[in-house]
């Protein structure tokens, strides 16, 4: 083997090997940023993470969502979305965090509302991936919820569109397609976002009853159970 052939080889292997270097750096650095412990960091991101632990999405069906679940893409296949969103949001919340006086929680909600859309915007640009890898087959109850989910396939809409303020203190809504259109915030007329507000308590009213029914129907069955004794 000549001394070109050798050098070639171990050009390749360093290569490789810093390519694998590189590879751990970029995959480790994005799951340190994607802790909970890093995004609370910032005094004021424990205020939203306290929000999400009084919550009806914490501790539903056994999970405990952190802040990465719902903001952060998760997957090798959207690994591209996480890096994105830590690059270019990350860097910017990091600057407005310094110029920004959020030492209360009265001055982080003069705030509250710009942030919220930011992230509703950027869940209508994932076609809302984060919340679809939790609640993979939504069947909610009722004609009017259908109908409003038929729109996922008749007119483009997504998960954001119509679920706001479903963890975080109650900001108003934003009209996402508007915005984009416009190219800046957009509130929803309030009767909409009331009358989309009043479909979702439906729902939950509603599979509470069907829980409740099906306890009171169990205790039936375990009286008839205790007369035929």
């Amino acid at each position: 083997m000549t001394r070109l052939q050798k050098g070639s080889i171990g050009a390749l292997l360093t290569g490789a090997l810093l390519g694998i270097v590189l590879v751990a750096v970029v995959f480790g650095g994005e799951a340190a940023l994607s802790t909970e412990e890093f995004c609370t960091s910032c005094h004021s991101m424990t205020y939203p993470q306290k929000e999400l632990k009084q919550s009806t999405h914490y501790g539903a069906l056994g999970v405990n969502p952190g802040c990465k679940d719902c903001h952060i893409p998760q997957g090798i296949e959207n690994f591209h979305l996480a890096v994105a969103t830590h690059a270019i949001d990350g860097a910017r919340e990091l600057y407005l965090e310094f110029v920004n006086d959020y030492s209360t929680l009265e001055k982080f909600n003069e705030r509250r509302l710009e942030m919220a859309h930011d992230a509703r915007m950027n869940l209508k640009k994932w076609d809302s991936i984060t919340c679809r890898t939790c609640h993979k087959k939504p069947a909610p109850p009722g004609e009017s919820a259908q109908a409003e989910h038929k729109k996922m396939e008749t007119e483009g809409a997504t998960c954001i569109d119509c679920h706001q303020n479903l963890v975080h203190e109650e900001v108003p809504m934003t009209d996402l397609n508007a915005s984009i259109a416009l190219g800046k915030l957009v509130l929803k007329p309030e009767d909409e976002g009331e009358d989309e507000e009043g479909e979702e308590d439906e729902a939950e009213e509603a599979a509470e009853s069907a829980d409740s029914g099906d306890s009171e129907s169990s205790s039936g069955d375990n009286d008839n159970d205790s007369d035929d004794e």
